[in-house]
């Protein structure tokens, strides 16, 4: 019993200044205003598949002899994609059916027709030598879309509808013989209308351009397409949008009480020796050698060079006492940055900027003599403090 009760003080011991610390520290969220900036999603987030039947008309060698409804087609799209940001995306498509059209009847009975079916084209002025065409194709292909009303007006997450035009690659394919496999360019525009923030209406326009062979028959063209139109739904899968870009800032209180309590502490002791020198105190004026503030870390994000609220609050404390001190003092300014992040290059820049950022800081916003501040970098370095790379993103201010 004895052992338990003293297990339980000693935990309750460990654990009260992590409570006390906590109560002294705020957060406090800032969301962007700039409708361009969201935060990057995971890899697995705004995903979506979609589904769409319509009709497709294709562009061959007797277009003029066949009508165009009789070339009018069934067509399918079945795709799954998804969007990097609220203005770049990508899909996986498979697009295709049945294609129509017209073709040469075989000029010798051992001749076999491209995909003819043996019916003659109906409508006054076609060929004799003329037959209907059938037959069943697809086309698999990659698109890159952008969503122009995100990309050039900003993202909106109460948006109900989207304009994507969008352009790619694919292969794609005859089924019936004569059989073909051709690379398939494709260019087209995807509208949606949101229903909710899972389900999209879609009408897709689409171009698909292919060599002259595809049809089965070769008609001296540098290339033929189809042009396709379906109507379909669309189901985005979790998470389905983005979070607007934001700053926590973290601030600690009971540090900030503490190092105004020392500055009052100095000021005062200052006040004090300044009476005594006016009084002739000699002795006690005597004591007065150089006030030198303490060395200064302040801390920055990965990758940034821009201070935050916080450390400005340090380092206004930081110029308040190096005003108050020796006019003589000179204070170095070192900016680092963590190796382990970046290349070499980058870290000697993102160092300097750090650096120059505190002294722009320290002199222009607090009123620091210039001339007792001077600026120093040393790049990319290895974790300077416990082994933690953040506290290696750093500018340190020493008296010289």
């Amino acid at each position: 019993m004895t052992k338990k009760f003293f297990l339980t003080a000693l935990c309750a011991a460990a654990f009260c200044p992590a409570f006390a610390q906590t109560s002294d520290t705020e957060e406090k969220v800032e969301y962007s205003t700039d409708k361009y900036k969201v935060e990057t999603n995971r890899f697995w987030n705004n995903w979506y598949i979609s589904l769409g039947a319509g009709g497709q008309v294709y562009f061959g060698d007797h277009d003029k002899q066949q009508s165009f409804g009789k070339r009018i087609a069934p067509a399918l799209d079945v795709a799954v994609g998804k969007w990097f940001t609220p203005g770049i995306g990508v899909r996986f498509m498979y697009s295709g059916l049945q294609s129509k059209g017209a073709t040469k009847h075989p000029g010798d009975k051992n001749e076999d027709s491209a995909h003819g079916n043996g019916k003659p084209v109906d409508g006054g002025g076609a060929p004799h030598w003329l037959e209907q065409s059938k037959y069943k194709m697809g086309n698999l292909h990659a698109d890159v879309l952008f969503n122009v009303l995100n990309l050039f007006g900003g993202y909106n997450e109460n948006r109900k509808w989207d304009l994507s035009p969008y352009a790619g690659l694919g292969w794609a394919r005859v089924y019936d013989s004569p059989s073909a496999k051709e690379v398939s360019a494709n260019l087209g525009i995807l509208t949606s209308w949101h229903f909710c923030d899972a389900l999209a209406l879609n009408l897709d326009v689409r171009g698909m351009f292919v060599n002259d062979r595809f049809d089965g028959e070769g008609g001296g063209r540098f290339g033929e397409g189809n042009l396709s139109a379906t109507l379909g739904l669309t189901y985005k899968f979790k998470q389905r949008g983005w979070n607007r870009s934001k700053t926590v800032y973290r601030y600690n209180y009971g540090d900030l009480e503490s190092m105004r309590q020392k500055l009052n502490d100095m000021t005062a002791e200052n006040e004090r020796l300044k009476n005594a020198l006016a009084e002739g105190d000699k002795q006690k004026a005597q004591t007065i050698v150089k006030k030198i503030a303490a060395a200064n870390l302040v801390t920055f994000r990965i990758n940034k060079s821009a201070l935050t609220n916080e450390a400005r609050a340090n380092l206004g404390l930081l110029a308040e006492i190096i005003k108050s001190g020796d006019p003589e003092a000179v204070y170095t300014i070192t900016g680092y940055a963590d190796a382990g992040t970046g290349s070499s290059k980058g870290n000697e820049r993102l160092s300097q900027e750090r650096a120059q950022n505190v002294y722009n800081c320290l002199v222009k916003e607090f009123g620091v003599n210039e001339k007792q501040l001077r600026i120093d970098y040393k790049g990319g370095v290895d974790n300077m403090f416990y082994n933690d790379p953040r506290l290696s993103r750093a500018v340190i201010t020493r008296g010289e």
